[in-house]
């Protein structure tokens, strides 16, 4: 992963509460996170993915453009969820130029949508580990049309100029490589649960080996709040951050967060499971935990006992300074719901 001093990249996740925005520069040998922002969504604005209101996402943006008064324009955006596809195949040694050359044909057999209403990709990871085998490992990814046009029309809208679409897990992973040490034979996990979408990527010795979006997220708490207690999004959304409201006992509201909490858990775990039972490979070494909703009281520990692994949460900033005019108190605070930005902001055109 290269940088470029004169380099003015800006990651940008869009998620379905929240926009945030990030630009990280390189200063000698050090990596300087010099602006970061995020600005809420009202509800429904963006239902499973679709955005339902362009304009008030495209004013979320600008508006965070102005605040920050950020110049650069060029811009990495991420993708998850049921419209991307990430498959790890195995195929008969060739070049990549003759991957590309027949990846629509590769596809055909791992993707299930119409190969002309897919964006396709693909990365060469190597030969396959196996003695004699004359195949190599790849990974494909797939992207509906109408979802990328869409992300393409908003920072279009918004003046920005796209360069660099990425997948939420493989952000993560970008992240991660600048954050952690890699170790080894180690078997780690990055979860981030989103507001609508978990993503997963499991890796080993540094290199995903498995990932996995499920529909499953911190919605599940607002929409039970709301449902048991009769209150508005805004006021379950205070209840998830721990805030006191009047109508709702805080014992009552605890209960019901820590079921919800248990069930997602209960879907990441399957999709660990199911690595586990599909790799041979006996358990996850470390998970690290991203989202917003990784910070519900009780969380972590409900994971690692679930998932028998040691857990933490991620800090996207572990290796990355932090400008003095960026608010340190606000960076803090929601260090692991910037996981996806941060790995965005790292991307680099041509890496």
């Amino acid at each position: 992963m290269l940088f470029g001093k004169k380099s003015q990249i800006i990651g940008l996740d869009i998620g379905s509460h929240t926009v945030k925005l990030a630009q990280i520069v390189e200063h000698g040998k050090d990596l300087v996170l010099v602006k970061f922002g995020m600005k809420p969504l009202s509800p429904e604005v963006i239902v499973d993915g679709t955005v339902m209101d362009q304009g008030q996402v495209v004013s979320a943006i600008t508006e965070l453009m102005q605040e920050l008064d950020l110049k650069a324009k060029d811009v990495v955006i991420g993708v998850s969820g049921h419209s991307v596809i990430v498959k790890r195949i195995s195929l008969p040694e060739m070049s990549e130029n003759e991957l590309s050359e027949s990846i629509n044909w590769e596809a055909e057999q791992y993707i299930p949508f119409a190969i002309e209403d897919v964006n396709l990709d693909f990365q060469i990871i190597g030969p396959t580990p196996k003695e004699g085998a004359n195949t190599m490992d790849a990974v494909l990814v797939a992207a509906k049309k109408d979802k990328i046009n869409d992300y393409v029309s908003l920072v279009t809208e918004a003046g920005l100029n796209p360069v660099i679409m990425d997948v939420d897990a493989f952000a993560l992973e970008n992240m991660f490589e600048v954050n952690y040490e890699i170790e080894p034979g180690k078997v780690e996990a990055l979860v981030n649960i989103g507001a609508a979408v978990t993503n997963i990527n499991i890796l080993k010795d540094g290199q995903s080996a498995f990932t996995r979006d499920s529909s499953v997220g911190g919605n599940l708490y607002t929409e039970a709040l709301q449902k048991e207690f009769g209150v508005s999004f805004e006021t379950a959304e205070r209840i998830k951050r721990g805030e006191d409201v009047d109508e709702v006992g805080r014992e009552q509201a605890q209960q019901l967060m820590d079921s919800i909490t248990e069930d997602i858990v209960a879907e990441a775990g399957r999709s660990i499971d199911f690595f586990r039972a599909t790799t041979g490979i006996e358990g996850v070494d470390r998970v690290i935990l991203c989202g917003g909703s990784s910070l519900t009281k009780g969380f972590v520990e409900k994971f690692s006992e679930r998932t028998e692994s040691k857990v933490e949460l991620a800090n996207p900033f572990r290796n990355i300074s932090i400008d003095p005019k960026v608010d340190a108190e606000l960076i803090q605070s929601v260090a692991p719901a910037a996981a996806v930005v941060v790995g965005l902001a790292l991307r680099r055109v041509g890496y």
